[in-house]
């Protein structure tokens, strides 16, 4: 395989482009496991017996732990060859689905998703940087909103894909589809995806140097907000839907593809845009994710309102993955892959305190409080884009 850096020349080579795509695959398999449980949270709550809250750490403990693992494989990676780490990893995010599919209890399925957290944090992290070690600079950002549009069609389709196979033959056949899909996102990796060597090895206290650059610390300070504005509502969105708008649960599944449909759509959108003006569009991001949880208390009593706002949920979430983390590049554009390892794994605290804190809420206080705490990490969020200069 041609291996010649395709920055040389403003034509990118069709096989960069398939391994771009294996990239976006790459993430879309990780990102889709780690939001399975959402679609799948009743199914497997009432299977063993465990509440709401319980199920919850399905989701926010592989989160959790990827936050902590992304910026560990990215030091511990050392000069080893990206190409070589991407496949080891898809090979062991193939074994935690296999192993969520046979679990005979709650314990060894949340045992299972550890293992999902040390995948998640190492793909996530590499695979996030490669756009610019694969296509000239004038296709980085097409590059990274392919590579990021897998996490934002996981966002949003890995959901509804393990609703719709939980209720046709149950949530362990869930799982093992994803170990199957795993298998040739690896395989294709194997074909397409060009040796990435790297020329040194980072450093732990590259990590604290980044740091010190004020718009990264804003671009990940919005990262945390905006996440678990998202994830203390729609990790219980399956209920919200029943029990809030009276939908009915054969529903759910469609209605959440629909849902995806829209987030990719917020993808695209964003994606061509964000390079240009990054702080507008996450302001909009912003808002929306503002507006979504105030409209489901206000006209989502119904099934026509809740799927509205469904709609309006999807379109906004769908543009936050490739907004932030164009945000990030242009905050710190020579260390891209540091960037990244911190930006997943921020990204991760707030899937994991979204989960958290509303399986508190949802457990507690119903889910309607769910509802007014993303409100009120969204306005946070709104009030730092906007005394925050562009990075």
């Amino acid at each position: 395989m041609n291996t010649a850096t395709s920055s040389l020349s403003p034509a990118v080579p069709t096989h960069r482009w398939w391994a771009v795509a294996a990239a976006g695959l790459a993430t879309f398999s990780v990102v889709t496991t780690e939001m399975l449980p959402v679609g799948l949270l009743t199914l497997i709550a009432d299977h063993f017996g465990a509440s709401a809250g319980t199920a919850g750490l399905m989701i926010s403990l592989p989160a959790l732990l990827a936050a902590l693992f992304a910026p560990l494989v990215v030091v511990a990676a050392g000069g080893i060859d990206r190409r070589r780490i991407l496949c080891a990893l898809l090979g062991l995010l193939l074994l935690a689905n296999l192993a969520s599919a046979l679990a005979p209890g709650i314990g060894w399925l949340l045992a299972a998703r550890v293992l999902v957290g040390f995948c998640m944090g190492g793909i996530w992290a590499i695979a996030g940087g490669l756009a610019a070690r694969l296509v000239p600079p004038a296709r980085i950002g097409l590059a990274t909103s392919i590579i990021f549009g897998g996490v934002a069609a996981a966002s949003v389709l890995g959901v509804p894909l393990g609703a719709m196979i939980g209720e046709a033959l149950g949530w362990r056949w869930a799982f093992v589809a994803m170990a199957v899909f795993s298998g040739l996102v690896l395989r294709m990796h194997l074909r397409v995806v060009p040796a990435l060597p790297v020329e040194g090895s980072v450093r732990a206290r590259q990590f604290l140097q980044q740091l010190g650059n004020r718009g990264l610390r804003m671009g990940l300070l919005l990262t945390l907000l905006l996440v678990a504005a998202h994830f203390v509502a729609f990790t219980y969105v399956r209920p919200l839907l029943v029990t809030l708008a009276h939908v009915d649960a054969a529903w759910i599944g469609g209605l959440l593809f629909a849902y995806g449909m829209a987030g990719i759509l917020g993808n695209f959108i964003v994606g061509p845009l964000a390079a240009r003006r990054p702080r507008g569009l996450l302001l909009a991001i912003a808002l929306g994710l503002l507006l979504t949880p105030l409209l489901l208390l206000w006209v989502g009593g119904t099934p026509a309102g809740g799927v509205a706002v469904l709609l309006l949920w999807g379109l906004a979430y769908g543009g936050v993955s490739v907004g932030l983390m164009t945000w990030m590049m242009k905050a710190v554009p020579r260390a891209v892959e540091i960037a990244t390892a911190l930006y997943v794994g921020v990204f991760n605290i707030g899937i994991a305190l979204g989960a958290w804190a509303g399986g508190l809420l949802v457990d507690g206080l119903g889910l309607q409080a769910n509802l007014w705490a993303a409100a009120g990490f969204a306005a946070v969020a709104i009030l730092v884009v906007m005394t925050t200069r562009r990075p």
